[in-house]
């Protein structure tokens, strides 16, 4: 662990000194000219190698639109958001457009950094399989008339992963990648603590089974912790090609498998090991954005939207900020 924080420390200068270009050059491979408009991070973290980002699960108690959602995430300071494609819909059925929302992600300096989508790509039932691809099709559409390039790809469908079909899954996964090809957006494969794809080594393995080159991995801490994975070898992974990474923390109790989604809390005040985390992941390349998520109704009834979202964004710079030394 020292030798970790020794080699982010070493690095410091060539941050501040580099940042935007490394910045420019290693995200440029996802995003390209959507960077072009994000006028953060702020003076306060322009040394944070990361972006902050809310995934805005953490907003749903508020019943907000998805305009009112990004401007809300844009004015608490945030340098990108993750949409949820039931509000995008939502919107759209009634008048909104799609160019609409990426004309107001860019007046806003918001990267769109992912949707949550839902959908049974990896079915075990053929038909459910070619639905699937008919909705990602759709929504893959509209999320590339939005300057989105990835949608969350949980697997769904099963209950859970048979060791014997680690190939099957892969062409399936294969599959969806294959349209994002068409669509120009990429499907990421998701992780949940509680769901069939638990294991770091199974979302691994089925990328790479994949064969296809923009084969991506969508971590989130809780999950990694609910699903039983070590952080130890968490850095086996190339960051560099993970575009976001889901930010929250867990409670010491109730144990690992017993927690739910509603556990989860805000950064700092679980138990993650940041401190090792990060650093850890920093040494992996990732240069990506940390996204909020959180469904924890304690606080829903205790802040308001506003309240919610400035303590989401300075409890994350705090402990993103601890971590690497900044």
């Amino acid at each position: 662990m020292k030798k970790i924080i020794q080699k982010s420390i070493s690095r410091r200068k060539a941050i501040q000194s580099g940042l935007l270009l490394t910045m420019g050059s290693i995200t440029s491979t996802f995003y390209g000219s959507e960077l072009k408009s994000l006028g953060r991070p702020s003076k306060e973290r322009r040394d944070l190698p990361f972006r902050i980002s809310l995934n805005t699960s953490t907003l749903i108690h508020y019943n907000l639109g998805v305009d009112e959602q990004i401007r809300m995430v844009a004015k608490a300071g945030f340098d990108g958001v993750e949409l949820w494609m039931r509000d995008i819909m939502t919107y759209l059925s009634n008048g909104g457009t799609a160019s609409e929302l990426k004309s107001l992600l860019e007046s806003n300096n918001l990267l769109l950094e992912n949707i949550i989508g839902f959908s049974k790509w990896c079915s075990d039932k053929e038909e459910e399989r070619d639905e699937a691809l008919e909705q990602l099709k759709k929504e893959m559409s509209i999320i590339a008339e939005m300057g989105g390039k990835f949608i969350a790809a949980p697997v769904q469908g099963i209950d859970a992963i048979n060791p014997d079909k680690y190939q099957e899954y892969a062409k399936r996964y294969r599959r969806i990648l294959d349209l994002g090809d068409s669509t120009g957006v990429t499907p990421i494969l998701e992780l949940w603590g509680m769901g069939a794809l638990n294991k770091v080594a199974d979302c691994a393995q089925i990328a790479i089974s994949s064969g296809h080159p923009k084969a991506k991995i969508l971590l989130d801490f809780y999950h990694v912790y609910r699903g039983g994975n070590s952080w130890e070898t968490i850095d086996f992974l190339n960051g560099a090609i993970l575009p976001v990474m889901h930010m929250n923390d867990y409670p010491a109790s109730p144990s690992f498998n017993k927690l739910n989604d509603g556990d989860r809390v805000l950064p700092g005040e679980g138990i993650c090991d940041y401190n090792s985390i990060i650093p850890k992941m920093y040494e992996a390349g990732f240069r990506g954005g940390f996204s909020v998520e959180l469904f924890n109704k304690g606080y829903w009834e205790s802040m308001d939207a506003e309240t919610m979202l400035k303590e989401s964004y300075e409890k994350s710079l705090k402990v993103l900020s601890t971590a690497m030394n900044i």
